[in-house]
């Protein structure tokens, strides 16, 4: 087997983490017993013991009797599968000072995630299949979550030249974006649009107009006017939602548009999906939990792009939840050092960590609060993104993969940034307390992260 010492982690000694991967054999049999099952997928929500070895789901019944080289007592809690999380960034290569792709998938796994996504805007951008592969083979030694690559639109994300799309998914990419930066024109959508639809793989947009958001740092409103920041305006994303819709709808490509936080862009949205346009939309937990108030208590670790919207913005997008127009929940785990956080807010990078609190942020502000159900959450961060990546994941059955996150919705606990995985500590959920958290995540049938 995969031979891992579990080492102590620097962090509240409560939290037991495996190190990386030190020598290769079989896998390790797991049994959970004890537990909720809960794979809305699949139909099943119940008492019941689950049987893991080689990787793979082998049974699952009221009472398993069967010895295993593992064993997780799981009274108390669910058993659903692994999140997915379609929109991470884990900085490396060139962003190492922030996070790297260690610090990252720990994170990851802290925060109950088996998969995720890291977008390309590294340095280099990631254009090109070697990259791809580099990060997919790092990950795969490193043991922790699987990582599933998202390619560059074009050449470098400058917008000019597209990248080679059948390459790159040759090479495991999943997807395409320019993330930070929308697709530059509306023919390079267009193209985009119709040679990934031969692929069957989407492109997913970062939505602005730069014309109609160049200099601009928080959400355009009355907090920007009292705080004296150039301001983003709703119908920057709006007008390039809009433009990406139509070029969806004429070419049939599947468009998915990236954070939606506006209500236009929401509405957009559910309307062109009631016409049968092929796209998909995600939100982040930041967006459907705080304003652009925020900004004055927490600075720039309130500064994000899109930025934190009005609180009409905010509830459409908890309706759009509600009423199943979003199809997955993403972190956009956006690290920066400290030193970079701290520079004048004009000047600070956009972005927030996101992978740690993301699931305790949904279960506060969606299940706890009776916006939605707990089966509807777990088919946001697992059964629709392993559905949108066109990945056999997001499901809990005999002979599936033993890709699993365990959690309890009741457990009381403080984020603390500082004892957090992640190399970087913005957020502004520091010091927040939650109820629900995650206690083990399983890749594969291994436990790479426990709580204790």
């Amino acid at each position: 087997m995969i031979r891992r010492g579990i080492r102590r982690s620097r962090r509240p000694s409560d939290i037991l983490i495996p190190s990386v991967l030190t020598e290769v054999d079989s896998v390790p049999s797991l049994l959970i017993k004890g537990g909720r099952l809960l794979s809305p997928e699949d139909a099943l929500d119940g008492e019941l013991d689950l049987l893991a070895d080689g990787g793979k789901v082998q049974a699952i019944a009221p009472r398993i009797r069967a010895s295993a080289d593992q064993v997780i007592e799981a009274g108390g809690q669910f058993i659903s599968p692994g999140f997915i999380d379609t929109h991470v960034h884990l900085r490396e290569p060139g962003g190492e000072i922030s996070e790297t792709l260690e610090t990252g998938l720990l994170a990851a796994v802290a925060g109950g995630f088996t998969s995720v996504c890291p977008m390309p805007n590294t340095r280099p951008v990631n254009d090109n299949p070697a990259l791809t592969r580099h990060l997919i083979e790092r990950a795969r030694s490193l043991g922790l979550a699987r990582v599933f690559p998202i390619a560059a639109v074009t050449l470098g994300s400058e917008g000019k030249s597209l990248a080679d799309f059948k390459a790159l998914v040759a090479a495991g990419a999943i997807g395409f974006s320019d993330d930070g930066k929308p697709v530059r024109t509306a023919s390079l959508m267009k193209e985009a649009l119709e040679r990934t639809k031969e692929l069957d793989v989407s492109i997913i947009d970062h939505c602005e107009v730069p014309e109609l958001s160049a200099g601009g740092v928080i959400n355009e409103g009355k907090f920007s006017a009292r705080l004296g920041l150039k301001g983003i305006p709703n119908i920057a994303e709006d007008r390039c939602v809009e433009r990406d819709l139509e070029m969806a709808e004429v070419t049939g490509g599947h468009l998915h548009v990236a954070h939606l936080t506006t209500a236009g862009a929401v509405a957009l949205v559910r309307d062109a999906k009631r016409r049968g346009v092929h796209t998909t939309c995600e939100v982040t937990p930041h967006h459907f939990t705080l304003t652009d108030a925020a900004v004055a208590q927490y600075g720039a670790n309130a500064k994000m792009n899109p930025p934190l919207r009005s609180a009409d913005d905010l509830e459409a997008v908890l309706a759009a939840i509600q009423d199943g127009t979003v199809d997955v929940i993403v972190t956009d785990h956006a690290p920066h050092a400290p030193e970079l956080k701290a520079k004048p807010m004009a000047q600070a990078p956009f972005g927030v960590t996101g992978l740690e609190t993301s699931f305790a942020l949904a279960m506060k502000q969606l299940v706890h609060s009776k916006r939605i159900s707990l089966a509807q959450l777990i088919l946001l961060f697992s059964s629709n993104p392993a559905r949108l990546i066109h990945q056999p994941l997001g499901r809990i059955k005999v002979g599936g993969t033993a890709d699993l996150t365990l959690f309890d919705p009741d457990l009381e606990w403080t984020y603390l940034a500082k004892e957090g995985f992640s190399k970087s500590r913005n957020s502004p959920f520091d010091g927040w307390e939650f109820r629900g958290a995650v206690t083990s995540t399983i890749v594969a049938g291994r436990i790479v992260y426990k709580r204790k």
